[in-house]
């Protein structure tokens, strides 16, 4: 779904470089943020295989019983916890130091990003909350 950041008040609108280079910029942060972090440790090991290809035929064998691989949670609570201070205080840095770690050429065979659709209609909420005048006003 391509979105057309002119409809945004203007607020995205930016030259064919200062595109490249916020898209560069996104992919170093992603990487240095989030990619090198512990949840690396949660990537390590062994991934099972599925016949099925839907992974609806690969089961958990615990002391509980079987948990199927679809309904299993991969990450545990105290994982999530670790994880997210674990990013939030690494993108703190990143963004503390941009000029610095921005220049760090990450991601480089990645794909191009593009702005996510979901988030999008967060932005067009928030713009239209932003341009109704409250009941205070």
């Amino acid at each position: 779904m391509a979105i057309d950041t002119r409809t945004f008040g203007g607020h995205m609108e930016q030259s064919a470089q200062e595109r490249r280079q916020m898209e560069d910029l996104a992919k170093s942060m992603v990487e240095l943020c989030v990619r090198n972090t512990v949840l690396e440790d949660f990537h390590a090991g062994r991934y099972p295989q599925s016949r099925a290809g839907d992974y609806s035929d690969v089961r958990v064998v615990t002391p509980n019983g079987e948990i199927p691989w679809n309904d299993l949670s991969r990450i545990s609570d105290e994982e999530m916890k670790t994880l997210m201070i674990e990013v939030i205080d690494r993108v703190f840095t990143y963004l503390s130091f941009p000029e610095i770690l921005g220049a760090i050429p990450g991601g480089r065979t990645w794909d191009r990003p593009k702005l996510d659709a979901a988030l999008m209609k967060t932005v067009q909420r928030r713009l239209g909350q932003a341009a109704t005048p409250s009941s205070t006003d």
